[in-house]
């Protein structure tokens, strides 16, 4: 890892260690609350929440399932930002305060005015929808309670509310219900639904069996229990799946606190309350993200994985992470709590039990398999066999041949463990059956790391991982797979391929990302000959794909007021829009959640009139004109 990233981790904890960290209880009160000050309110959203990428990093307010309600200023300040957006944060303002301090105010439907009036000027003066504009601090001065807007529905929004953050000057997000709201009332504690718990090393065990295993929990009086007993061995990370409510709400919200307490010591805990902007994008380290990627579930590790620099932890002996012992019994509790101070306790036990081989036989005759997973270093392969006594597996690396023994036998699958640390295998042999892997190299994190093979090379830059990676690429027809959709990436990796075939037309050709399902989404490229590059910060399966077909453009209406049209493509994906009227840059404004543009003059007292023309690029460069007369 690097020296200077080390730095930069140390003064992150020095400043949340200081003053910064006291703010919330020094200035309870000073904030009003953004909409409808004064009376009950109800979040659909709270800090800290997991969603696909980040963590959520402030409040979404409800406001009555519909848009145009007021929005008001939390303090005195100006408006040192203002943004408009397709998706992200939509119509967004910042609001700079006296302390220092910065509310934002995001999915706006409206600003008011005279900044509406600003940023339609500079849209017009910059020929742009998708504007940024840094006001100077005298320019918008606000009051405490002024309406600065109308909320909306905006940007990457799900539905209508109003998403509001406090953050300091440095862009660190803080838990806005640490300022004491009383317009949200919360008496409910956190629900504890599963547990999960993974092994960390190849000796490692839950129950006999090496990998990773949910325990439903159950509800006892106020807290929750496990019905059995869980047997473990060796080093174990714990995981919880764990939501909040708020009171009269049924949204399942994030819970702030996790704690965990091994025979009434504690060994971890974190709190989600002030999470740096620029290492957000770490939730994936945060939560077992493969698990949510597989599912859709959110569990949060309680334990610091490798390559996570979050200041969100304070963890004893070795990250958290659970060391049993046989003959030794552990007494543990998980803490859920969220930031009204509510909390509930998971309360189990473990027992340690030195791990052995274990046999069970299915009644059923099942025919040979194999299959496999990377957990870790280790490469778990499930044999399923057809004899009573369980038979060894071979590996094959280099063409020297390694027989594997089973460790354990469930129901005629064998499991076969081996430390990928010890060398990549070729392929795998059983019962008649072989595999092929397709291993490149291991590729470790803090490292400027390239490979090449055949069809592809690929550069991973010393940001791209959090931890080692088993490299597997292929490529099968015309698709080609690099790495695993399920490993995250911190930073984005460069790849060129020579893909198979000839385009008709290679400025029309790009790389797709195909994910898991039917989706391709577009990922761009630079061609070099036959060759084409791109980056990425997905891992998975890709291919270049031709999009000859301009984007769909429909009229939805047209008045002296305005003109609406609806705009769209099915492969490469929309890439710009210009409007003119009779030769003159006209305004349009585009929701993406309905995929209409429609437009706004600067002038209101003119009425729109003569010709209106239409230009929309897809991102192969494909473009449809459409032209009408009002």
């Amino acid at each position: 890892m690097k020296l200077n990233k080390h730095l930069s981790l140390f003064i992150l904890l020095l400043l949340y260690a200081t003053g910064l960290a006291a703010q919330p209880t020094d200035l309870r009160g000073y904030f009003l609350f953004p909409i409808k000050p004064g009376e009950r309110n109800y979040l659909s959203g709270s800090m800290g929440e997991i969603r696909s990428n980040h963590f959520h990093g402030g409040l979404d307010i409800k406001t009555d399932q519909r848009v145009g309600l007021n929005v008001h200023a939390a303090a005195d300040g100006y408006v040192s930002r203002v943004k408009q957006s397709t998706y992200g944060y939509g119509n967004i303002i910042y609001i700079t305060h006296p302390n220092g301090l910065v509310t934002t105010y995001a999915h706006l439907l409206e600003f008011y005015d005279p900044l509406a009036d600003y940023v339609l000027k500079n849209q017009y003066k910059q020929k742009t929808f998708e504007i940024e504009l840094f006001p100077d601090k005298n320019m918008f001065l606000v009051k405490r309670g002024q309406v600065i807007g109308l909320s909306g529905n905006t940007g990457g929004s799900g539905g209508p509310h109003l998403h509001f953050e406090i953050r300091d000057k440095e862009d660190r997000l803080y838990n806005p219900l640490r300022y004491g709201f009383s317009e949200i009332i919360d008496t409910t504690p956190p629900d504890i639904y599963t547990l999960g718990i993974q092994t960390l090393n190849i000796y490692s065990r839950v129950n006999n069996e090496f990998g990773r295993f949910q325990f439903s929990t159950k509800k006892s009086g106020n807290d929750y229990v496990l019905p059995d007993t869980i047997f473990g061995y060796g080093q174990l990370g714990l995981e919880l799946q764990t939501i909040d409510r708020y009171d009269g709400a049924t949204n399942r919200n994030g819970t702030q606190e996790v704690t965990l307490i091994v025979n009434n010591r504690q060994l971890y805990a974190h709190m989600i309350d002030q999470v740096p902007f620029e290492l957000t994008r770490q939730v994936s380290q945060h939560i077992n993200y493969g698990h949510y990627k597989h599912t859709g579930n959110t569990f949060q590790k309680a334990f610091v994985d490798y390559g996570n620099d979050l200041p969100l932890y304070n963890a004893s002996g070795n990250r958290g992470r659970l060391t049993i012992h046989p003959d030794s019994v552990y007494k543990v509790q998980l803490v859920a709590r969220d930031s009204y101070n509510n909390s509930t306790t998971l309360r189990f036990i473990v027992k340690g039990q030195k791990s052995g081989f274990t046999k069970t036989i299915s009644n059923q005759v099942k025919k040979p398999k194999l299959d496999y997973e990377i957990l870790g270093n280790v490469l778990k392969i499930n044999a399923t066999d057809t004899s009573a006594t369980p038979r060894s597996l071979e590996l094959f690396k280099d063409k020297k041949r390694m027989v594997l023994v089973p460790s354990y036998t469930k129901n005629s699958v064998s499991v076969n463990l081996y430390d990928l640390r010890a060398g990549l295998p070729d392929s795998m042999h059983f019962c008649g059956l072989t595999e092929v892997f397709h291993f490149q190299q291991a590729v470790p994190p803090g490292k400027e790391v390239t490979v090449v093979n055949p069809y592809a090379n690929i550069v991973f830059n010393k940001e791209s991982l959090y931890d080692t990676l088993y490299l597997q690429t292929n490529l099968e027809d015309d698709v080609y797979t690099i790495g695993d959709y399920f490993t995250p990436l911190h930073s984005g990796i460069k790849v060129t391929i020579t893909p198979p075939g000839e385009f008709a037309d290679k400025s029309k050709a790009a790389v797709y990302f195909l994910g898991t399902g039917r989706g391709k989404g577009f990922t761009g490229g630079t061609w070099n000959g036959n060759s084409i590059t791109f980056t990425t910060r997905n891992m998975g399966k890709f291919k270049v794909m031709e999009d000859v077909k301009p984007p769909s453009v429909r009229l939805l209406g047209k008045s002296k007021v305005q003109v609406r049209f609806k705009i769209g493509d099915d492969l490469s994906g929309l890439n710009s829009f210009n409007a003119t009227i009779n030769g003159q840059w006209l305004l349009m404004k585009y929701e993406h959640k309905t995929a209409t543009i429609y437009s706004e003059k600067l002038d209101k007292s003119i009425p729109l009139s003569g010709e209106v023309e239409l230009r929309v690029k897809d991102n192969a460069g494909n473009e449809t004109i459409y032209k009408t007369n009002i």
